[in-house]
Formats: C-alpha cells, sequence, structure tokens
C-alpha cells in the first residue's frame, strides 16, 4: 500500500528526493525529524524513506476519525504530550536499533516557517543514544492540506521536494543532567532545524533566476512593491518594467560595461533599475549619493565605472549638482531617466510584455550569469580614505536571504516597509532583495530622515516588518504616536550597536522589542 500511495503522490506532485545516501550513513539507531508542512507530511516520510519507520503521534491526534484509517498503512506509538513518561516507549524503540518520526513542531504550521521546537525529541535522542537525521520538506505548504490558506498562494499540484541532510549527534557536556540537560538538547535541536532550513535551501542560483521562482510560487498577480506615488506593482508588472528597461539600458550603454552604476533614491523605479541591469548579466553598482562629491568620485574610480543612471528630478531635489561635476570631470557619463524615457519606442513595451510570459527562455538566450559571480558593487563610506569596493555574488546574496528566512517566520502576508538606502547593505539586502525574492510586498520610501512622517507612512500602509539604525529607530521612537506601529510584527536594527535607551523606548511605547540584526 505504500508503495501505491508513494507513486500516487510521485506521479501528481513531482516528488524528488535529494540526499538519499545521508539515508544509510545514519546507521541503525535514528531519530528523524523534519518540518511539519501540511496533512501529506507523513505520508511523504512513509513513501521515500527506505526503511519503514515508527512514526511518533499525539494522541489526541490519533483519535480524529480521518487519521485513523491512515494509522493502519504505518507504525505509531502515540504519545500523550501531557505525560512526562510517555516519551520511554519511543526511547525503548531506539535502543532496539529502531528509526523513528517524530516533527519536533508538534503541529503543522500556520506560518510557513519552523514554529516552536519542543525539547522532548531532543532529550529521546540524548537518552537513546540515537543519530539525528534531519528531513526537510518544501512545496508540500503550497497544496490544500496544508493550514497556510488566505497566507500564500494554494496550489492544487505544486513540486514537493524533500532533502535529507548528513546526519548528527548531540554533543552534550557529560556533568550537565536533569532539566539542564534537557534544556540544552531542545536548544541543540532548534539550532539543527533551523540549519536544515537554511542547508537545503537552494543558494546556488542568481538573483533573476531566484525573482522568477518567487513570480512562479506567488503568482503574476501578486503585488510586491510600493511607494509614495501609490502605484503598486505586480510581479507581472515588475517583470515587463524590468525587461522593458533592460532593453533601454542596452541601447544606451555600451556592451562592455560590465558595471553600470545607480544613483537613485528610494523608491519602486530603483529596484526595477536593479533588476534592469540584472536581467543584462551585468553588476549593478549602488552609488552611495550621501557620502559627498569626493565619495561619488573615488567610489566611480574604484569600481571602473563608465556610466551612472540617475535622474534629473532627483538630482534637483537633493542637491546634487556638485556630484555631478565632478562625475563628469572624471569622464563618467551620466544618463538620466528622463532622456531615457523619450526614447522608450512601443517595440520596448511589447517585447517587454512577451518577454515578461517567457523570462526563462530569455534569459537562457542572452545572460550568462552564474551563482558565484559579480552581481553587486556597494562602496565603503570612505571613512577611513579612499572608498573600497565590496563585491557580493549573487550566491552570497541568497546565502544571506535564506539565512534570515531559516530564523524568522515572514510570508506574502508580511509588508516591509523600507527607508533605509539600497546603496547600503542593510537596506539592499534586507529592506529589498530578501521581500522581492520572498513574495513579501514592499513599501520604498526615499529618507529615513523624516522621523515625523516615517511613522504616519508605517500606519498608513499596515506595515508589520521595518528595518533601521539606532539613530533612525530613536528618531521614530520620539515622534510617533502610540499606535502608529500597532501593525508592526518585527522591527530589525542593525549597521550600529543598539542603545539601551532606543530599546527601551520601543517597549515602552509600542510594546515591541528591538532585535539586532547584526
Amino acid at each position: 500500500m505504500q508503495h501505491l500511495i508513494g507513486a500516487f503522490l510521485r506521479l501528481i506532485y513531482r516528488v524528488r528526493v535529494e540526499g538519499i545516501e545521508n539515508y544509510a550513513k545514519a546507521g541503525e539507531r535514528v531519530l528523524i525529524v523534519a518540518n511539519h508542512t501540511s496533512l501529506l507530511d507523513a505520508a511523504l516520510i512513509a513513501s521515500f524513506l527506505p526503511d519503514r519507520v515508527t512514526f511518533a503521534i499525539n494522541t489526541f491526534i490519533s483519535r480524529r476519525f480521518w487519521v485513523r484509517p491512515l494509522l493502519s498503512l504505518v507504525d505509531t506509538l502515540t504519545v500523550d504530550p501531557t505525560n512526562p513518561f510517555a516519551a520511554k516507549a519511543l526511547i525503548e524503540t531506539l535502543r532496539k536499533d529502531g528509526k523513528c518520526m517524530i516533527f519536533p513542531e508538534g503541529r503543522i504550521t500556520i506560518t510557513g516557517s519552523l514554529m516552536k521546537i519542543y525539547e522532548g525529541p531532543g532529550m529521546i535522542a540524548d537518552k537513546a543514544g540515537a543519530m539525528i537525521l534531519p528531513v526537510r520538506i518544501e512545496g508540500a505548504q503550497y497544496t490544500p492540506f496544508s493550514y497556510l490558506r488566505n497566507k500564500v498562494r494554494i496550489r492544487w499540484f505544486p513540486k514537493i521536494t524533500l532533502t535529507i541532510l548528513p546526519p548528527r549527534r548531540f554533543d552534550l557536556p557529560e556533568d550537565v543532567k536533569g532539566r539542564k540537560r534537557r534544556q540544552l538538547a531542545g536548544e541543540q535541536l532548534y539550532d539543527l532545524m533551523a540549519n536544515m532550513i537554511f542547508e537545503s535551501s537552494r543558494i546556488d542560483s542568481t538573483l533573476m533566476k531566484t525573482l522568477l521562482e518567487a513570480r512562479r510560487i506567488h503568482g503574476r498577480g501578486h503585488i510586491i512593491v510600493e511607494d509614495p506615488l501609490r502605484k503598486p506593482l505586480t510581479y507581472g508588472q515588475f517583470l515587463i518594467r524590468t525587461f522593458i528597461f533592460a532593453r533601454l539600458i542596452k541601447r544606451f550603454v555600451a556592451k562592455d560595461e560590465d558595471r553600470i552604476g545607480l544613483m537613485l533614491p528610494n523608491v519602486a523605479s530603483t529596484a526595477l533599475a536593479f533588476f534592469a541591469i540584472q536581467a543584462l548579466g551585468r553588476v549593478t553598482a549602488m552609488i552611495n549619493f550621501s557620502s559627498g562629491p569626493s565619495q561619488v568620485g573615488g567610489s566611480c574610480r574604484c569600481g571602473t565605472l563608465r556610466t551612472v543612471i540617475t535622474s534629473e528630478r532627483f538630482v534637483s531635489m537633493a542637491k546634487l549638482q556638485a556630484v555631478l561635476e565632478v562625475l563628469k570631470a572624471a569622464g563618467v557619463r551620466v544618463l538620466y531617466l528622463e532622456d531615457m524615457g523619450k526614447d522608450l519606442r512601443l517595440s520596448d513595451k511589447l517585447l517587454g510584455l512577451l518577454y515578461s510570459f517567457m523570462p526563462e527562455m530569455v534569459l537562457r538566450w542572452t545572460v550568462t550569469s552564474e551563482p558565484h559571480d559579480p552581481a553587486v558593487l556597494l562602496f565603503t563610506s570612505g571613512s577611513e580614505g579612499t572608498p573600497k569596493g565590496v563585491v557580493l555574488s549573487h550566491r552570497n546574496i541568497l546565502a544571506n536571504r535564506f539565512q534570515l528566512a531559516s530564523a524568522i517566520d515572514f510570508g506574502p502576508q508580511d509588508i516591509i516597509f523600507n527607508c533605509l538606502p539600497m546603496f547600503h547593505a542593510f537596506g539592499l539586502t534586507g529592506g529589498t532583495l530578501l521581500p522581492l525574492l520572498s513574495g513579501i510586498r514592499t513599501f520604498f520610501y526615499p529618507s529615513p530622515l523624516h522621523y515625523r512622517i516615517v511613522p504616519e507612512m508605517i500606519y498608513d500602509t499596515n506595515a508589520t516588518i521595518i528595518f533601521g539604525t539606532d539613530t533612525f529607530l530613536a528618531g521614530y521612537a520620539r515622534f510617533a504616536h502610540p499606535y502608529d506601529c500597532h501593525s508592526l510584527r518585527y522591527v530589525f536594527a542593525g549597521a550600529e550597536r543598539l542603545k539601551e535607551e532606543t530599546r527601551s523606548q520601543w517597549i515602552e511605547k509600542f510594546g515591541l522589542r528591538v532585535l539586532e540584526g547584526y
């Protein structure tokens, strides 16, 4: 029966098992742990692991009418979570060189990320002296059998992948006993599960391919970016404009220029320009226009930039005329968005629309970028002399994205308010690329210095996540009404040390704990 179920699941969900060699490495006495994404999880584990596995199941769940028929298909041990002695049978099964399966979260996720990890499975593995075999289930959360309806785009037949990671054994000091040992085992189990999510994530890709994957998962109609102009863009619209922009850049910028500078504010158009450059397989160089004329000139020399894209309106509003004079004196060509827009043709619009429906094919024809290739060029502030270039590969950026995703429960239901500049790593990776590649709607605001306006905009947009520095967060706390931040779930601080005074302000005024990003 299990083979029939497995064949059926493989047919409709195109189930792929990766890392099967790690199953044999685990030996005989093995506790298998997996993230719990849907009602299909137990059937997936039972059908696609080589041996017959004993499943630990909550006593109360086992009494449900729809579960009982399924229990006859696998070996089970019912575990009463209210009974401290209930784990003994599981420990004995493992000590007899058995293989047991347990979901450490104790329930199906309702966030799409890891939920609470119980200490019990860690204690069981420790007492039984068992190896722990982590298994990542990916894709089942998008089926109707998950608990994420109205939170993610549900599809009847998404592709499901089981990733079996190398087996681990807890490293617990011999002199630690009792409750402390149980807590330590629980902490190590949580770390193991979080690392499992990261290590099984697909960082060997490019930013553009990952954007296309996000569009496939969340749908063309999913709103992904907005700014103060209040013209939200869906993934489909974002891709159309990206390909149109890419055609304009290709027309105006020489083919041998592999690095193109961007000097633009924090708005949706900047994100479009960023990905337009990525769509051409070139490196996006983010110019820190706030650092002053000499530092901007030094950055362009450091990055050997020949072209910088900016906006006449932005230059006028930000009073950057002196910066432009330095660039022109250094032989850097300044391209204005307004001038590029005047050359927009009907063919650009039609091809942009066409390319958005066949982006994978277009990229195969035109782009040769690899995961280890440079994707972004950032510059240091120049506080220690001439600015230095910091090159980030596609793989670097995707690794940062998945590291955060393995520890934080964010998803398409969230709204990120990003007022940090994209020329800073925090504003680019956390505030821009993380949400765009994860299906999270992002509201771009041009300046983090508007201490009175930013809290109002957070209130108006119902933002759930914000990134900032200690200086900016302290300013917002000073001027915000307590209700302005009612919708926020996470507040992340980075770039500088978070002062205790700022932390206390946010707790007392808004009831929010500020988390330090790095």
